[in-house]
């Protein structure tokens, strides 16, 4: 035998399990310290998945156990109340790599490829030499399936011993009418820290409030991530591939396995967004006939007609041919007032902002953003802000400085907007945490093990976009906090000195003491607005007062306007009546306020939960400047109904402004600085401290006059 055919014998197919048990660092088990927090995460993501799948509220409990701490030897267990796995399907989701029912569907999920658990039961049995044991229980069945099982990795096959039928019970007694439970051990290290297990179970809960999650860590200690809304992530679809994201590979493999008669039929049933005439402008394009039959499309052919998806071939217009974009109910965002509440179990501070962008598409995959930002509280102020990073709903902790989501955030110069950042670049200081959800049908991951999301340039500017609003809207609140508090001082400052100057000046001169509202309004000379939301324990609902003080010299007339949650809730005791503006907005019109006095306007949100809603941001139209609320933007209330009557929903906030305005690179941001801010009425401008300083100006004056 010769040496080349020596050679071409010992060649031989390799099974994926074998593959990665010699490659474990691909699946996240690269050291013993991660590899527990892979387990945990791949077995909490599936019962995440399988309870929301089946509709059921998940309850999941993570116990640890350090059976041989000298060997660092682990004991896993998570149980879930699932719908439960039937027996004859547990060896093949536990016990093959590649085994899913995720992968040729487009739609969001957390896991596609089926390697995550049966990695885990590899990796257990790679590093201790012993199956894991696997209970499930399914409702239609009186006893529950207990099963240990192991792999044979040259074959990608489970090995299963020890089957059995139990009565599975609780702790205390009572049995388990469904779910799964698997307990595993595996060589591994228990730590705490930002990179741990409790960590990523913080996450997994910030962005899964709709779970009750339990972990029992390793010296006992129990901790409870309790659910915060019993709103179940809204079902998604799936949907068909479209044309913008196909390679040549693909559309010829689908041509070839296709039924259809003819061609325009291939298009309209295949794909999404390609309606009868698209079909037939693509197919003009690429030089096609209608009636072709799909298996016996050439490759020359075949490329044609990608161009022409592609827009790379022109229409009979001489324009690329519009398709529509493909629909986005296979998407499944946490939405805003769940993230808020999120952030708010684990994280104490006083300021929320959460934004979830419109679904938008990148290469006919659709992808939605959104952003959290949370603001004071006990969080340290000299240090790194917290960048909590997820796709689908998972949390991502390694490989943070490599990831798109965190390049997207060092991108922004946090300088402008409040936070600490040397250079303007890097991750900003200050007392803050910002999340960053990506829901999408593709993610794509810089390895297997899922840590960080690789470079995708649209994705990178609509996670920068968002940024950039929140950013705008810390901003507006810091400003807006220091106006408040300037203006509160010296209101006080003036009752204090001036009634004492005042009794003073008249015992000197023997007059009686003269009254002093028309002087305090002199000299505060602005209209100052105050929101105040509480939540009302013996109502069960959020109350909002608004109040407006005129310390002008003249009769004031504005317009105030309100945001709130109105998919949610509804409003109720509104005593001032008004009507709606928008989605999500009420005004209401005062017409006249008196020098010295006071306007309020009360009313009450029924529907939410406690924490629900926090603070309401207040608009105004009228003339002057309102200390303590934000001038409404006539173009952006446009766009805001235009889109409304587009069918985009769209809760409006004070930063879409400029996000409108498409104020969105950095040069605009350094011109938007350069011309301080004169859009946002929340800024200390130039002409804002000049006003100050002309009203401490007729202060000193009025004291004076008045001695």
């Amino acid at each position: 035998m010769g040496i080349a055919e020596k050679m071409a014998s010992k060649q031989k197919q390799i099974a994926i399990s074998e593959f990665f048990e010699k490659n474990k660092h691909f699946l996240g088990f690269d050291t013993d310290t991660r590899a527990l927090i892979t387990a945990v995460k791949e077995a909490v993501d599936n019962a995440l998945d399988a309870c929301e799948e089946a509709r059921i509220l998940p309850d999941i409990s993570i116990k640890i156990e350090k059976y041989n701490p000298k060997k660092d030897l682990i004991l896993l267990t998570v149980q879930d109340n699932g719908p439960g796995i039937p027996m004859r399907a547990l060896e093949n989701v536990f016990g093959k790599l590649l085994y899913g029912s995720r992968f040729h569907v487009i739609r969001q999920t957390r896991g596609q490829q089926g390697i995550g658990i049966t990695g885990v039961v590899m990796y257990s049995q790679l590093t201790t030499g012993k199956p894991s044991l696997v209970i499930s229980k399914i409702a239609s069945e009186e006893s529950a399936v207990s099963v240990n099982i192991g792999i044979d990795t040259q074959k990608n096959k489970a090995q299963k011993t020890n089957q059995e039928r139990i009565t599975w019970t609780d702790d205390s007694g009572e049995i388990i009418e469904h779910g799964v439970k698997i307990a595993t051990q595996m060589k591994a290290k228990y730590q705490r820290g930002r990179q741990s297990v409790f960590q990523y179970l913080r996450m997994t809960s910030i962005v899964n409030p709709h779970a009750e999650i339990t972990f029992v860590d390793p010296d006992g200690e129990k901790t409870i991530f309790h659910r915060v809304t019993d709103t179940l992530p809204r079902i998604v679809d799936a949907i068909k591939p479209h044309p913008g994201g196909l390679h040549l590979g693909q559309l010829q493999r689908m041509l070839k396995a296709s039924d259809e008669r003819k061609m325009t039929s291939f298009l309209r049933h295949n794909f999404s967004g390609v309606s009868q005439r698209a079909a037939k402008e693509l197919l003009a394009a690429a030089e096609m006939d209608e009636g072709a039959k799909p298996k016996l499309v050439k490759a020359d052919s075949a490329q044609a007609l990608l161009e022409a998806m592609s827009g790379e071939r022109n229409g009979s217009n001489g324009k690329p041919i519009k398709l529509l974009p493909p629909p986005t109910n296979c998407l499944s965002p946490i939405e805003e007032m769940l993230i808020k509440k999120g952030l708010s179990k684990t994280i104490d501070s006083r300021f929320v902002s959460t934004l979830t962008r419109p679904p938008t598409v990148s290469q006919g995959n659709p992808y939605q953003v959104e952003v959290g930002l949370i603001f004071g509280g006990g969080m340290p102020a000299d240090k790194p802000v917290e960048i909590l990073r997820f796709a689908n709903r998972v949390p991502l902790m390694y490989q943070q400085g490599g990831c798109l989501l965190t390049k997207a955030i060092e991108s922004v110069d946090w300088r402008q907007y409040g936070l600490e950042q040397a250079g303007g670049k890097g991750v900003p200081k200050g007392p803050a945490a910002i999340l960053i959800h990506l829901a999408s049908t593709n993610v794509q991951f810089t390895s297997e093990a899922k840590e960080a999301l690789a470079d995708n340039e649209e994705v990178f500017t609509e996670v920068r976009k968002a940024a950039l609003e929140m950013g705008r809207g810390l901003r507006r609140h810091l400003e807006k906090r220091k106006k408040m508090a300037k203006t509160k001082e010296k209101f006080e400052l003036i009752n204090d000195i001036l009634p004492a100057i005042a009794e003073k000046s008249a015992a000197i001169l023997e007059k009686p003491v003269p009254a002093l509202g028309g002087a305090i309004t002199k000299i505060m000379n602005a209209v100052i607005c105050q929101e105040e939301t509480q939540w009302n324990t013996e109502t069960k609902r959020t109350d909002v007062l608004i109040k407006l003080y005129n310390y002008t010299a003249r009769p004031r007339s504005y317009t105030l306007l309100a945001n709130w949650p109105e998919k949610i809730c509804e409003m109720v005791n509104n005593e001032r009546g008004g009507r709606k503006e928008a989605i999500g907005l009420w005004a209401w019109k005062l017409e006249t306020i008196e020098p010295g006095e006071l306007a309020e306007i009360h009313y009450s949100l029924d529907g939410l939960e406690r924490g629900d809603w926090g603070e309401t941001e207040v608009f105004y139209r009228g003339a002057g400047d309102v200390i303590g609320a934000s001038k409404l933007d006539e173009k952006i209330l446009e766009e805001i109904r235009k889109q409304e009557e587009e069918g985009i929903d769209v809760i409006p906030d004070s930063e879409e402004k400029e996000e409108h305005l498409n104020e969105d690179t950095e040069d605009e941001e350094m011109e938007e600085n350069q011309q301080g801010d004169e859009d946002d009425t929340g800024s200390l401008g130039a002409e804002v401290m000049s006003k100050t300083a002309d009203l401490f100006k007729k202060q000193s004056t009025l004291f004076q006059e008045d001695e």
